[in-house]
């Protein structure tokens, strides 16, 4: 289980990443992303193929690194020219259930100054 809190920042690192890499290697590509991979933050990578996918993030006292792999289809990873992209907790719970992170509408949002 993945944690949530108000505050957690959720990074995919866009692109391939070779999923061989392992917590060691994994924390080197956030380094060299120049993000702080203690920062508790949930780090997102996909590969080349799109059907694996691997979170890591720091909890208090050691690296968790979490992995998920499609049988058959594939993550809707986004595909930009920038190296790593913010996005909300919401959109990657969208991500892991194969929808893309980015949609094209929804409810509007309504702003009221009182209630009666």
């Amino acid at each position: 289980m993945l944690i949530t809190s108000p505050d957690l920042k959720v990074y995919l690192a866009l692109g391939q990443t070779d999923m061989h890499k392992a917590i060691n290697g994994l924390s080197v590509v956030v380094e060299r992303l120049g993000f702080d991979p203690f920062s508790g933050h949930l780090f997102v990578f996909c590969n080349r193929r799109r059907k694996l996918l691997k979170i890591l993030y720091w909890d208090c006292n050691g690296f968790c690194l979490w992995q998920k792999r499609l049988e058959k289809q594939v993550f809707k990873w986004t595909k930009t020219e920038a190296e790593v992209v913010q996005v909300g907790q919401r959109e990657l719970w969208w991500l892991l259930d194969g929808l893309k992170i980015v949609q094209k509408s929804s409810h509007r949002q309504l702003h009221y100054e009182t209630v009666l």
